[in-house]
């Protein structure tokens, strides 16, 4: 066998032909390897390229911050309009919550940093946009503020009117209760929060509560009668506030009065003799005609709630047979069952001595008008020693029963 050096020309000839063409195989490999690579600026399948473009390829690590808006949520819809704001923050006692409705205009509220929370101070508007800012001081590294957005609900449809017996600017008795209406039902689930969404404040403070009247009617009492001259307001939240099966409150409202001076009538009918107290003082007593005993007056802590100088008492529509019609000087009504104050020239003679009324509390004509020119609606009366028991509900009977007993009434 000869070697390569001993091979004619024609051999090395050859093998230099093949040389070439298994060279210009490779180059046309490594053009398509570099193709397919999608070029030079990107790493092989080997996994090549520089350190700037794997770095460029990496997902980016989100900012932190020191505070987030964790409620509502960012975009909520629907939200209704007492919803609180709450948030998180690394920093509480120095954290800052604006919000500011669609006009840019910053909403009244409280910020409660014990518990990371903003509240209204009034009810948000229906079908609003607002916008939340959370900011705190600025950390390194960390954003200081977020910031999100929320829609409140549409008005809707069930709207549950909701209104005060005593209006602004009123004066009245230390006996009075403030009565609240509503227009539907509240059921009991909701009743709690009803009550803590009207707050009462009297100046000089005085120890109060709320008591279910029924399901449309909630009074409130303080723990003994109103001090006389005290100011007392109160503050109905309800506009927007859920009042069960899809009904919400309509409105928001206030009320502003005043306590008048001290007027307490005690009637006994042992000694058939009214005493007039004003400012614990006896200004006056009056001899009166109670209930017969075929129509007694109710014996129990009454409350005046309507007066009129002149009206005409008829009760034909109920007793067609034995009603009657007759006007009537000074009438002030104590009881919803119609018994009254009122002006009985007729039974003048008698007065101090029998009880000849239908259960009224007959006095004469002059001092039934002496008497309805000194009260006022609130004015406390108290008769005992009747064969009838007032019937708690029968008229403002707020008083006829002790504190505890009211209290039972809340249901808070």
């Amino acid at each position: 066998m000869r070697s390569a050096e001993q091979a004619g020309p024609a051999a090395r000839s050859g093998r230099s032909r093949l040389r070439l063409t298994l060279a210009a195989m490779l180059a046309g490999t490594l053009l398509l390897t570099a193709a397919c690579s999608g070029g030079k600026d990107e790493p092989s399948w080997q996994g090549g390229g520089d350190g700037a473009a794997g770095a460029s390829s990496a997902p980016s690590a989100p900012t932190l911050s020191t505070v987030a808006v964790t409620s509502p949520a960012q975009d909520a819809k629907s939200v209704e309009l007492w919803s609180e704001v709450k948030f998180d923050s690394e920093d509480p006692d120095n954290t800052e919550v604006k919000v500011t409705n669609a006009k840019g205009d910053e909403v009244e509220g409280t910020l409660d940093k014990d518990q990371n929370l903003w509240r209204p101070a009034e009810s948000l508007a229906w079908g609003t946009k607002y916008t939340v800012t959370v900011t705190t001081p600025a950390a390194e590294g960390k954003n200081n503020s977020a910031t999100s957005s929320f829609t409140t609900m549409k008005q809707p449809s069930n709207l549950v009117r909701v209104t005060s017996f005593l209006g602004d600017g009123q004066s009245v008795g230390v006996g009075m209760p403030l009565i609240m209406k509503f227009g539907r039902a509240i059921p009991e689930k909701y009743r709690a929060e009803v009550e803590r969404r009207m707050v009462v404040t009297a100046t000089p403070a005085q120890e109060g509560t709320w008591r279910w009247i029924s399901s449309t009617e909630v009074h409130f009492r303080p723990q003994a009668y109103w001090k006389a001259g005290s100011k007392v307001f109160y503050d109905v939240k309800l506009k927007g506030v859920e009042l069960g099966d899809g009904w919400y409150g309509r409105s928001d409202l206030t009320v502003d009065l005043k306590i008048g001076r001290e007027m307490i009538l005690t009637v006994s009918n042992k000694t058939k003799k009214m005493t007039v107290k004003q400012d614990g003082k006896v200004i006056k007593t009056i001899p009166v005609s109670l209930g017969k005993p075929s129509t007694p007056s109710s014996s129990g802590t009454m409350v005046i709630m309507e007066k009129a100088a002149h009206t005409v008492f008829d009760t034909t529509d109920e007793d067609p047979v034995n009603g009657y019609k007759t006007p009537i000087d000074w009438a002030q009504r104590i009881t919803y069952s119609g018994q009254f104050i009122h002006a009985a020239p007729w039974s003048e003679g008698v007065q101090g001595k029998r009880n000849v009324s239908h259960g009224c509390v007959n006095v004469s004509e002059a001092l039934g008008e002496w008497l309805f020119q000194r009260t006022m609606m609130g004015d406390v009366i108290t008769v005992t020693g009747t064969e009838d028991k007032l019937k708690n509900g029968n008229g403002w009977t707020d008083w006829n029963m002790s504190y505890a007993e009211y209290k039972k009434g809340s249901y808070l």
